[in-house]
């Protein structure tokens, strides 16, 4: 994937904003520019001061312009992800935020389980799985916490609601990367 354009470290601070305008806070102006208005997927995250997930929700098809798919992703992942909590605006400056830009989705070429685990690449691929309705994905930031290409790709099928054990030759595996960028604005150590 080719750099992103250095406007893109803006977006954190705009998916602040967002937030803080949903909470009553202040409007905040969409950022404009060919940067902001090309289409492209991505995801926001959202993260207390100790670590706890507020909120992890994008998209992986480029449905809307990037400044578009940030400002979505960012409200829905700070009160619509059932993981969170309720926020007030004090909350908006105490929550760490990082964006993914989504490259385009290639496929993985497998023909089972054990080609599709060798297929992965630990570190860089966030993976999609699809089958009959089904469908997952985790980010490349989950490897750490996973592992292994086989407890990756186990936890994968689980979040798309399938059996751990379960393989089919209808699972469809795409693979992207992502440019992920953060404000530099640390959390307090203490919030309302």
């Amino acid at each position: 994937m080719t750099a992103l354009p250095p406007e893109d470290a803006l977006l954190p601070g705009y998916a602040r904003g967002v937030i803080r305008a949903a909470l009553g806070g202040p409007k905040t102006p969409r950022p404009a520019g060919p940067s902001f208005d090309r289409r492209a997927a991505a995801f926001v995250t959202l993260r207390w001061p100790d670590g706890t997930l507020q909120g992890c929700i994008g998209t992986i098809e480029p449905r809307a312009p990037l400044a578009d798919a940030v400002a979505g992703a960012a409200r829905s992942a700070a009160f619509q992800d059932p993981r969170g909590r309720p926020l007030h605006l004090p909350d908006a400056d105490a929550l760490f935020i990082e964006v993914s830009v989504l490259s385009p989705t290639e496929p993985i070429p497998c023909t089972d389980e054990p080609s599709a685990r060798a297929a992965l690449r630990p570190g860089k691929d966030g993976v999609v799985l699809r089958c009959r309705g089904h469908q997952g994905t985790f980010l490349p930031q989950m490897w750490p916490r996973l592992g292994d290409p086989a407890t990756f790709l186990t936890e994968l099928k689980r979040k798309a609601g399938l059996p751990a054990d379960y393989w089919s030759p209808d699972i469809e595996l795409l693979r992207y990367t992502v440019e992920t960028h953060t404000d530099g604005q640390e959390p307090p150590e203490e919030h309302d």
